[in-house]
């Protein structure tokens, strides 16, 4: 059984999603035509299947229902335009999994495309005892303290938010609230409110009426429904558009909702779990989210540390990551040296922990020994720490991540201005003290330094 495939008749779709997912280690195969998956199905089959939905010949509709026919159970990510309103409801009709709206950004994609892979591998090893997603890892203090939250909320159904950066693992952190909580027998259901299209996120969401509109030609359970009873996890939450900004708040008002096109409200007893990596108090202020579905919203609120403010944990995350990629791969597991691991720790890892483990992914595959070195790392990582030109800027990322997770409003101000005045305090300690000198090394006018010089109270000594 081949992982996921790829059908589109645009040859730069295909060769986007092929290096993406080449980086990612995951094994692909691509296809101009559904004529061309079709015939394959003969002789192998997906685990994802990625498809264009207008394609020349059979359409990706005609795809979506002959796969759906066989193989009920493979998740299908349907490629949609904006023009195709009608048509992408009619895929949704017919069991598709997901929606990537083109043009797509392509880390959601692989994100999408890696959440279909996990969930369908979960499903088949539904009666294993090992946990469907991996424990989350972590001794750094604000881990711990993210731990006895989860360990504190494991008999409440409240209203969660959950904080964090991008790739720091919002998700796991809901499913691990799930898992631990009163309603684990029942659905975990997560949905990107960012990566489904705004014309369809309502229908998605709150499910619809045969007849709706335009292709609705039977009763869709939206997500509410299929997490009844269980856990609904919002992620991006800060991306809903306003007029579901209103429709979600109802629900989490009442407990009612109703179907798009139905007349009789539904009861929905789901805990919420929401997340954004945005600042929501910012976006209350500006207008782009309402105050009381903030509110609403806010009722728990954890977050997740990025991965800088965790060096600790790097090493043993990086271990993690990499055994578990050479499990997966059905390879020999390789080991890093103790220089490497130092190095990664003094990395400040902008990904965060995805980023981690898309490296440990890669250094499994690609490092040609079994004892990882520094030689085998890419570029911007080996240079970290290689030279003092390299450790101002990670010293500089991790100063602004702290000041921001400080909730600051100044920071760019403050950092400037302590930018500054260390670039005009060692200009004129290298001139000793004179200020036109000083002045034409750091590239600005006498006037300029001289005010800089008063602004930034640098002593009269120091000038």
């Amino acid at each position: 059984m081949s992982a996921v495939w790829v059908v589109d008749d645009d040859r730069s779709i295909r060769w986007v999603l092929e290096k993406a997912l080449g980086r990612e280690g995951i094994e692909h195969r691509l296809f101009a035509t559904a004529q061309e998956a079709l015939g394959a199905l003969e002789r192998d089959v997906p685990k994802v299947l990625v498809s264009d939905i207008r394609m020349p010949g059979a359409s990706g509709l005609e795809l979506l229902r002959a796969l759906k026919a066989r193989y009920p159970a493979i998740p299908v990510i349907i490629m949609t335009a904006y023009a195709d309103l009608d048509s992408a409801v009619s895929a949704f009709q017919g069991g598709a999994y997901e929606y990537l709206a083109k043009p797509f950004d392509i880390d959601r994609a692989t994100a999408l495309i890696r959440r279909a892979l996990e969930e369908t591998a979960a499903d088949r090893d539904a009666s294993a005892s090992q946990p469907q997603v991996p424990e989350i890892l972590g001794r750094a203090p604000a881990m711990q303290e993210l731990f006895r939250a989860i360990g504190r909320l494991s008999q409440s159904s409240a209203t969660v938010l959950i904080t964090g950066e991008s790739g720091t693992g919002k998700e796991l952190v809901a499913r691990a609230l799930h898992r631990h909580g009163a309603r684990a027998a029942k659905p975990f259901v997560a949905i990107n409110t960012a990566a489904v299209p705004r014309e369809l996120l309502e229908s998605e969401l709150f499910g619809h009426e045969r007849g709706a509109f335009t292709g609705a030609q039977q009763l869709r359970r939206g997500r509410f429904e299929q997490a009844e009873g269980g856990t609904l996890f919002l992620d991006e939450i800060g991306d809903m558009p306003a007029e579901l900004q209103t429709r979600l708040l109802r629900v989490l008002s009442d407990g009612t909702y109703y179907r798009v096109g139905g007349h009789q409200p539904l009861r929905a007893d789901v805990r919420v779990i929401a997340a954004t990596h945005q600042d929501l108090e910012s976006r209350v202020r500006d207008g782009g989210f309402r105050e009381d579905l903030y509110h609403r919203l806010n009722v728990i609120r954890l977050r997740i540390p990025p991965l800088r403010e965790r060096a600790d944990d790097i090493a043993a995350l990086a271990r993690h990551f990499l055994a578990r990629s050479a499990a997966s791969l059905g390879v020999e597991a390789k080991r890093f040296s103790p220089e490497v691991l130092e190095r990664l720790s003094r990395f400040p890892f902008p990904g965060n922990v995805r980023q981690l483990e898309n490296l440990c992914h890669w250094l499994c595959v690609m490092a040609p020994g079994q004892s990882i070195g520094l030689a085998d790392l890419p570029a911007e990582i080996r240079g970290v720490g290689a030279a003092p030109a390299n450790d101002w800027l990670a010293a500089l990322e991790a100063e602004a991540g702290r000041r921001l997770a400080g909730g600051g409003g100044a920071v760019l101000e403050e950092l400037t201005r302590d930018f500054e005045r260390v670039l005009i305090r060692k200009a004129l300690e290298r001139t000793g003290g004179r200020r036109v000198e000083a002045a034409a090394l750091l590239g600005m006018g006498r006037n300029t330094i001289a005010r800089k010089i008063q602004e930034l109270d640098i002593e009269a000594g120091e000038a």
